[in-house]
C-alpha cells in the first residue's frame, strides 16, 4: 500500500483514519453498534463522527489522511529524529522483531490455517516428479568429512534446539554418510539466527539442473492491465520438496553432537532454486499468466476489479493448502492498488522496471568540476559509436576539460549533459535483454558507492548496455574492506537484476578489478557475511573473471558519482607525493577499524572473545589457557600483539607493508617475521611469513647467491661504537652530484650510516666527513676497521687519528675477511638500492636514508637485536597499521644503566653464540623454472651494481649433464643457451598469495593484428638520429623489455605524462608521424611479436 499523510499528535487520545481514505484503499471495516463523538482541538464537541472501526479508529472529516495518537505512541514508544525526520521502533534498537499481529482478510478467514506454523511443521510427502535429486558427476572424488566449525554457547544452543525440533518433525535424521558438510549459523536481519551447511564440496560434484526461470518481458507483459494486487510468501520454500529417496546421504552435515542428514531439500543446495520453481509452475500452470505470477516463493495475484481479485486469491488458497504448503502472514498483502514484487514496481499507472535500468544515469547530478566532467564523459564516451553527432553534442563539455579554460556551467552545458543522458538511455545504445544469449556484467566499488553495467552483444556484434546500476553504501557498508565492498557490487547486482539472471543457461561473465574476488568461493573457510552472500548467490550461474581498472571505466564512473559522496569534502593542503619517498600513508585507523570488523566475523575469534570476556567465570584450570589472550580497544591481542582473525586481504597489506615497503626494505625470513610480530600474531605466521618471502618475485630477481665467507673474526667490542669499520661502495651513477656511499659500521650494535659522498674524496675531505657525520653523533672509537687503500693509509688520516687518539687497524692486503661486517653491509645496502632505484639508477641517494633506518631498525642475527635497541634502549616508531592502539607499559624495574649493560650483556652472549648454517642445494629438473644469475651478462643500465642479479625466469629444456642445464631463451637474449648449475636458482612460485601478475595473451584485433599493451617506458636512447624507448610491456619480465621508435607513442600522452614524472629529462616524440590512442602499439611489427613468433 502506498504512504498515507500521516499526523503524528501527542494531544489525540486515539488514532484516526480519513473514511475517504479507507474507501478508496478498500481496508475492511467493521461496524460500531454505536457511534462516538470526539472533543476538537478548540473544546468543541462533535457528535455522531466515528461510526466504524479497523486496525484504528475512523474520522468522518479532516484533511490528514491518518492521526496516530497517544494510545499508539505509549503502544509503539517510536523513537523520533526530529532533524532526519525519521522513525525508530524500540524492538528494532533492541534487535527483537516486532510482533505485530497480521490481518487476514474476512474474504480469506477460512484458510486462517495455511498462515499458522503447526502445520509447516510436518514432513512434506514425496512428489516423485519433483523430488530433488542429487546427481553426481561421474568420476568425481567424493569430499571428506569436514571438520566442525566452531560456535559460540549461543549458537551452539541454538543448534542443539534446532537438531532436537527437526528429529521431531522427522526432516532430518542420524546419518552414517561418508561425506558430511560443516554448518555454522549467520545473522538474520531481525536480529536472529539461522543455520547455514557449506554445501560448496557437494555443488562442485553435482551435475546442474536447469530449468527456466521466469522471463522478465513477459511477466511485464501479462500485469499491464491489472489494478489489485496481492502478495505471498511461501514459507520455507525450499523445505517443502523431499529429497529423493536414496539421495539423502549426500545432504549429510556435521555436528558436535554427530552427524544428520536431511530428508528435505536444505538451503545451499546448487539445484535448489530450479527443482522449487519447477514445482510452484507445475502447481499453478493454467492460472501463470491469467491472474498469478509466480517466482520461486513469492506469489502475485493480480485482478482488474476487488470482485475477480477474491475469486482469483482463494484459487490460489486452496491449491497451496492441497499441496502442503504453508504462508508468512507478515510477508502476505491483499487487495493493494500498488505493489514491489523482485524489484518491480507495479501500480494501476504501469510499470517502473524501465526507468529501473536507466536510473543511474538520469539520476546523474550535473557536474561541479573538470574532474566530474570527465568521469561522465568517460562512461558515454564507451557507448559513442551508437550517438548520432556525440561529438557535436559532447563539445560543449570536452570544451570544459581543456587547460586554461575556466570551468562555467550555463545553460549550453546542461543542455548538452542532458542531451548525452537521454540518448545513452534509449535505443539503439540501450538493447532488450535476450534470455538465450550470454550477459555480461561489469562492477565496481568506490569508497562510497558501486556500479554496474549490465549488457550484451547487439545485432552488429558489439557490447550493449541493457541497464545501469549506481547505488550509495550504507554507513555499516562504507566500513567493509576493499574485498568486500567490490564483492557487494556483484552481489547487489546480480540480486538487482534477479529476474533477468537467476538460472541463465549460459554462464554470467562477471568482471571485476579485484583479482583475488576470482578465489572468493574457493576459500576454505567463510565468515558470516561470505556466507549469507554465498547463500544469496548460489541460483545463479555465473564466473568471476578479472580485468585491470583501467578497462573497468564504465562501473567505475557509475561507483564514483559525485553525488554518492554525500560526506562534505573540506579543502585540503596536500603534500607532493614525491616527498614521501615511497613511505606508505594510508593508515592506522581505518586498519584498525577492518580488524575489529574482521575479529567479529571470525568463528575462532569470537569463541576466544567470549571465553576471554568471562575470564573470571572459567574454573582455574581453563582460565590459565586464556591468560596470553586480552581484549584492549576492541580488539583481541594475544601476548600483547593484535591477534590478526583468517583473513586474506589483511594478512596480506601486513605482509606487503612489512616487506614490500621501502621502510621494511625486502628482507628475508628472520628479519620479516621479527618485523610483524613486534605488533601482530596469527596462528601459523612464521611459515606464511616464510612463504610469502620465498615467492617474492622483486627478492629472488635482486639478491645473489648466498656466499659463505669464511672469516677470522676479530675480538667482540664491549660497547657500541668503541669498534667500528669503514668501507666505500664506488663506481655508481651519479645522483645529487654523488658517485659513491661510505659506510660506517659499529661492530658491537651494527648499526650503520651510509653517507653519499665521491669517489675522488681525499684524506683531508674524508676527516670532514667523520666528524660531521659520524663523531658528532658517537664520539670518538677506540680501534677502526678498514680498506688498505691510498686514502685511508694517508699521512693525514694517520696524523688525524693520532691525533684523535684512535689506534688504527687495517685489513689484510687481499684478504677482506677480517672486515666480513663491512663487506656484508655493502651487499645489504646495494640489495637495497637495487631493489627500489628507478631504471638509470640516478635516484640512489634518496633511498639512503631509508636504507639507513631500515637497516639499523631490523634485528640482526648476530646480535638478536636491532642496532636501535642496543644503541639507545629502545626501537622508533613507524609501523603504519597500528594506529592509535593503546601503548605497552614499559616496565621500570630497573634503572637505565641496568638496562643498557643488560642489553649489552644479551648482545654480546649472541654474537658469541651465533654460527652460519648452510643449506643444500635444491636438485634441478627439466621442466623447472629458473632465475638466471647476470654475472657473464651485458646491461645496458649504467652500472651493474645496481642491476637485478637474476633474470628469468626461464625453463630447464635439457640436463647436459650434473653441471650443466639448457635454457628456453627468448629471441632477444643472443647468448649461448647453456649454464653451469652455479648461475641458476630454482624459482619459488607463489601459489598462495597471488601476487604476481600472469603474463596476458596478446589482443587480437578485428583485422587480426596482435596487440600487446605497454605498461611504461624504461629507458631511451638515440640511434643514428632517431630517438627510441625501451618498452615495459603490461605482465611481462624486464628481461622482455624491445627496444621500439619514440614516434609510435607520440599520441600516448598519459604515458608520456609518466615519462615526464619519473625522469624529467627524457626527450619527448615531438617530430613524431605515427598515431596511436592508446596504450596499446601495433604500428608496425615489434620486436616482441618477432621474438614470440620465433618460440
Amino acid at each position: 500500500m502506498e504512504p498515507a499523510k500521516t499526523l503524528i499528535d501527542s494531544g489525540s487520545s486515539r488514532n484516526f483514519i480519513d473514511k475517504d481514505y479507507v474507501r478508496e484503499k478498500n481496508i475492511p471495516t467493521t461496524e460500531l453498534a454505536n457511534k462516538k463523538s470526539v472533543i476538537a482541538i478548540d473544546g468543541k464537541e462533535i457528535e455522531d463522527v466515528i461510526s466504524e472501526k479497523t486496525e484504528l479508529q475512523i474520522e468522518v472529516e479532516g484533511d490528514t489522511e491518518i492521526i496516530l495518537g497517544k494510545d499508539w505512541l505509549d503502544e509503539a514508544e517510536p523513537v523520533i529524529a526530529w532533524k532526519d525526520l525519521t522513525i525508530t521502533y524500540r524492538d528494532h534498537i533492541s534487535g527483537k522483531a516486532a510482533t505485530e499481529e497480521p490481518v487476514i482478510p474476512k474474504e480469506f478467514a477460512d484458510f486462517i490455517d495455511l498462515f499458522q506454523e503447526e502445520g509447516f511443521r510436518e514432513l512434506p510427502p514425496h512428489r516423485e516428479e519433483f523430488d530433488c535429486a542429487i546427481d553426481l558427476i561421474e568420476g568425481a572424488e567424493l569430499p571428506k568429512p569436514a571438520k566442525t566449525y566452531p560456535m559460540t554457547p549461543a549458537e551452539s544452543e541454538a543448534l542443539e534446539k534446532y537438531i532436537e525440533q527437526e528429529l521431531e518433525d522427522g526432516k532430518i535424521r542420524r546419518s552414517q554418510s561418508s561425506m558430511a558438510a560443516p554448518c555454522f549459523y549467520v545473522n538474520k536481519a531481525d536480529g536472529g539466527l539461522r543455520l547455514v551447511v557449506d554445501y560448496r564440496k557437494l555443488n562442485a560434484i553435482t551435475k546442474p539442473y536447469r530449468f527456466p526461470m521466469p522471463v522478465q518481458t513477459e511477466l511485464l507483459e501479462q500485469l499491464k492491465d491489472a489494478k489489485i494486487f496481492s502478495k505471498m510468501d511461501i514459507r520455507w520454500g525450499f523445505n517443502n520438496i523431499r529429497i529423493r529417496e536414496g539421495d539423502e546421504w549426500k545432504t549429510a552435515f556435521r555436528t558436535r553432537w554427530g552427524t544428520y542428514e536431511t530428508l528435505v531439500m536444505p538451503f545451499g543446495i546448487i539445484n535448489g532454486p530450479a527443482y522449487f520453481q519447477a514445482y510452484v509452475n507445475d502447481i499453478f500452470k493454467d492460472l501463470i499468466g491469467v491472474n498469478v505470477v509466480v517466482y520461486m516463493d513469492d506469489i502475485l495475484v493480480f485482478s482488474r476489479n476487488r470482485e475477480d481479485h477474491v475469486k482469483h486469491v482463494r484459487e490460489v488458497l486452496k491449491r497451496l493448502r492441497a499441496n502442503h504448503l504453508f504462508l508468512k502472514p507478515h510477508k502476505c498483502h491483499f487487495f493493494t492498488t500498488e505493489t514491489s514484487f523482485i524489484g518491480i514496481v507495479i501500480s494501476p499507472e504501469g510499470i517502473s522496471m524501465e526507468k529501473e535500468k536507466v536510473k543511474a544515469i538520469l539520476e546523474w547530478k550535473a557536474p561541479t568540476t573538470v574532474k566530474q566532467v570527465q568521469a561522465f564523459l568517460g562512461l558515454a564516451g564507451f557507448y559513442r559509436r551508437w550517438v548520432e553527432n556525440f561529438s557535436t553534442k559532447a563539445k560543449p563539455l570536452t570544451e570544459l576539460t581543456r587547460k586554461g579554460i575556466k570551468f562555467k556551467w550555463t545553460d549550453r552545458e546542461e543542455k548538452a549533459f542532458q542531451d548525452i543522458k537521454e540518448a545513452i538511455t534509449k535505443e539503439p545504445v540501450l538493447i532488450h535483454p535476450r534470455p538465450d544469449e550470454p550477459y555480461i556484467l561489469e562492477t565496481d566499488a568506490s569508497g562510497v558507492a558501486l556500479g554496474a553495467v549490465l549488457s550484451q552483444k547487439g545485432d552488429d556484434g558489439r557490447l550493449h548496455p541493457i541497464a545501469y546500476l549506481s547505488q550509495s553504501f550504507t554507513p555499516p557498508q562504507r566500513n567493509y574492506d576493499t574485498y568486500d565492498k567490490e564483492l557487494l557490487a556483484i552481489v547487489h547486482a546480480l540480486e538487482h537484476w534477479r529476474l533477468l539472471l537467476e538460472g541463465t543457461k549460459i554462464p554470467i561473465t562477471v568482471y571485476t578489478d579485484h583479482r583475488n574476488l576470482q578465489y572468493w568461493q574457493e576459500a576454505k573457510v567463510w565468515n558470516r557475511r561470505h556466507a549469507r552472500w554465498y547463500l544469496l548467490l548460489a541460483s545463479f550461474n555465473y564466473q568471476i573473471v578479472y580485468r585491470p581498472g583501467k578497462m573497468s571505466e564504465k562501473p567505475d564512473a557509475l561507483s564514483r558519482r559525485h553525488d554518492h559522496g554525500d560526506i562534505p569534502v573540506e579543502p585540503q593542503i596536500m603534500i607532493a607525493p614525491d616527498k614521501f619517498i615511497g613511505f606508505m600513508a594510508d593508515i592506522s585507523s581505518s586498519f584498525l577499524d577492518e580488524v575489529r570488523e574482521a575479529q567479529k566475523e571470525d568463528e575462532t575469534i569470537r569463541v576466544l572473545w567470549e571465553s576471554v570476556s568471562n575470564k573470571e567465570e572459567l574454573p582455574p584450570s581453563v582460565r590459565k589457557e586464556f591468560r596470553r589472550y586480552d581484549i584492549k580497544n576492541g580488539i583481541l591481542e594475544y601476548d600483547g600483539k593484535i591477534y590478526i582473525p583468517d583473513d586474506r586481504d589483511l594478512r596480506l597489506e601486513i605482509l606487503q607493508r612489512f616487506h614490500d615497503s621501502p621502510i621494511a626494505g625486502h628482507q628475508g625470513h628472520a628479519r620479516t617475521l621479527e618485523l610483524i610480530s613486534r605488533e601482530y600474531y596469527w596462528p601459523g605466521i612464521k611459515a606464511q611469513v616464510n612463504r610469502y618471502v620465498d615467492t617474492c618475485e622483486i627478492c629472488q630477481r635482486s639478491k645473489g647467491h648466498k656466499q659463505s665467507i669464511p672469516h677470522r673474526p676479530l675480538p667482540i667490542p664491549e660497547k657500541p661504537w668503541e669498534d667500528i669499520a669503514y668501507d666505500f661502495i664506488v663506481k655508481l651513477p651519479k645522483s645529487n652530484g654523488y658517485d659513491s656511499i661510505l659506510t660506517v659500521i659499529d661492530r658491537f650494535s651494527r648499526q650503520a650510516h651510509f653517507i653519499p659522498c665521491l669517489e675522488s674524496t681525499n684524506a683531508e675531505e674524508l676527516a670532514e666527513i667523520f666528524i660531521r657525520e659520524v663523531w658528532k653523533l658517537h664520539g670518538t672509537p677506540k680501534t677502526t676497521v678498514s680498506d688498505r687503500g691510498p686514502t685511508f693509509n694517508s699521512q693525514f688520516l694517520r696524523a688525524l687519528y693520532k691525533g684523535l687518539k684512535i689506534e688504527p687497524r687495517f685489513s689484510t692486503a687481499y684478504h677482506p675477511e677480517t672486515d666480513g661486517i663491512s663487506e656484508r653491509t655493502n651487499q645489504w645496502v646495494e640489495g637495497f638500492l637495487r631493489t627500489f632505484c628507478n631504471y638509470r639508477q640516478d635516484d640512489w641517494t634518496k633511498w639512503l636514508p631509508i636504507a639507513e633506518f631500515c637497516h639499523n631498525n631490523h634485528v640482526n642475527s648476530a646480535t638478536g637485536q636491532t642496532a636501535f635497541e642496543t644503541v639507545y634502549g629502545t626501537t622508533p616508531r613507524w609501523n603504519m597499521l597500528k594506529g592509535d592502539q593503546e601503548e605497552r607499559d614499559t616496565p621500570a624495574a630497573y634503572s637505565m644503566k641496568e638496562k643498557m649493560e643488560k642489553i649489552w650483556d644479551e648482545a654480546k652472549a649472541s654474537m658469541e653464540l651465533h654460527r652460519t648454517l648452510e643449506k643444500p642445494s635444491k636438485e634441478l629438473k627439466v621442466g623447472d623454472k629458473v632465475l638466471l644469475l647476470l654475472t657473464n651478462l651485458s646491461s645496458k643500465r649504467p652500472t651493474k651494481k645496481l642491476d637485478n642479479r637474476k633474470g628469468g625466469p626461464f625453463t630447464i629444456t635439457e640436463k647436459i649433464s650434473s653441471h650443466a642445464y639448457r635454457l628456453d631463451l627468448p629471441k632477444t637474449i643472443r647468448v649461448h643457451n647453456v649454464f653451469h648449475i652455479n648461475l641458476l636458482s630454482p624459482v619459488t612460485e607463489d601459489k598462495d598469495f597471488h601476487r604476481k601478475q600472469v603474463k596476458p595473451p596478446p589482443i587480437i584485433t578485428e583485422e587480426g593484428e596482435e596487440e600487446y599493451e605497454v605498461d611504461h617506458v624504461v629507458n631511451w636512447e638515440w640511434r643514428n638520429g632517431r630517438l627510441y624507448y625501451q618498452i615495459r610491456w603490461k605482465g611481462y619480465d624486464p628481461i622482455e623489455d624491445t627496444m621500439e621508435r619514440a614516434e609510435k607513442f607520440a599520441e600516448m600522452h598519459d604515458l608520456l605524462a609518466d615519462l615526464r614524472k619519473r625522469l624529467p629529462g627524457a626527450p619527448m616524440p615531438n617530430d613524431s608521424k605515427g598515431k596511436t590512442k592508446s596504450n596499446k602499439q601495433k604500428e608496425g611489427r615489434s620486436i616482441k611479436q618477432e621474438a614470440n613468433e620465433g618460440k
